[in-house]
């Protein structure tokens, strides 16, 4: 890390808190002067701009033995300028000066940060996957660790190569593990050392054979036709990947797949008929014309 220069330290001495760590023998490691850390954090500098405030705070952390103090110090500062990220600031909010009222939020911030307060508690939300939750303690905080982790399959190298593009650019490798697999009733040996897993989904081939010359236009054209076809009664592979769930599936995980609208009482029978699954139906969800295309199977628990 760059280090700070003597001016800018100067300018920024106002904002430097007396932090004291906890432990048993605590002494103040910043600062020339013995001040409480309440009456440190209360002092604001003259006009800056965020990544100057961001960097200070950076050191700030450091100093004190902050864990990831870079990212500590970049969403405090991007949360009260108002974004999720540091590098989604735009270039006004980078250039221009913080406000008073900014600096004083960012200092109350980083000040609680500085008693070892997780920043997720610190900003009062977090992002989980799309979702933006509150945060408060004691709630669990959700970390990337208990984010899903993905395993892709597929048997067609086009769509395999667009997946593992499309991963890399939203930089997900590690947590998307792409397959290039042709799924039957052989491949729990391949996807075993994967699971247990909490959940199956698949937009399985599910189109009756009869049907697929009645397709559009565009489709016969453009899409590949084997990613469809689902045989004479559209459940091939649904068939298939419902007997190997039960291999790979955690006790009460479950299957989701989109199918036709006649599936859904097809598949309640088979699963009736072949009972040492222990798959049940669990629910039947509707597409947005009504129609039921989209079914919940669970594993029961033994």
């Amino acid at each position: 890390m760059r280090c700070l220069t003597p001016s800018l330290l100067r300018r920024f001495w106002g904002l430097l808190p007396q932090y004291v760590p906890a432990g048993p023998s605590p002494s103040p490691v910043i600062g020339p002067k013995q001040s409480s850390l309440r009456q440190s954090c209360s002092t604001r500098p003259g006009p800056v701009t965020a990544p100057a405030v961001a960097r200070y705070w950076q050191e700030v952390f450091e100093k004190n033995g902050i864990p990831e103090a870079r990212e500590s110090s970049e969403y405090i500062v991007s949360f009260v300028l108002g974004a999720k990220t540091f590098q989604s600031l735009d270039s006004e909010k980078l250039h221009t000066p913080i406000t008073a009222m900014q600096q004083e939020q960012i200092q109350q911030l980083c000040c609680k940060r500085l008693e070892r307060m997780p920043v997720q508690y610190v900003l009062g939300e977090w992002d989980f996957q799309d979702l933006t939750l509150k945060m408060r303690p004691p709630v669990f905080i959700p970390r990337p660790e208990t984010e899903s982790r993905v395993i892709a399959v597929d048997k067609e190298e086009a769509a395999v190569d667009l997946t593992r593009e499309n991963v890399h650019r939203l930089q997900l490798q590690d947590r998307i593990h792409i397959l290039h697999h042709n799924v039957s009733y052989g491949s729990a040996k391949q996807l075993l050392p994967w699971g247990p897993m909490d959940f199956i989904v698949s937009n399985p081939p599910y189109v009756f054979h009869e049907d697929m010359a009645s397709l559009d236009a565009e489709i016969i054209r453009y899409e590949d036709l084997d990613a469809l076809d689902g045989g004479d009664d559209g459940m091939k592979v649904i068939k298939t990947i419902l007997t190997l769930a039960p291999s790979l599936l955690k006790d009460s995980g479950s299957v989701f797949l989109e199918v036709d609208p006649r599936h859904p009482d097809m598949v309640e029978d088979w699963l009736r008929a072949h009972p040492d699954l222990l798959l049940t139906l669990h629910a039947i969800h509707k597409d947005f014309c009504g129609k039921p295309r989209f079914l919940h199977i669970q594993k029961q628990s033994r």
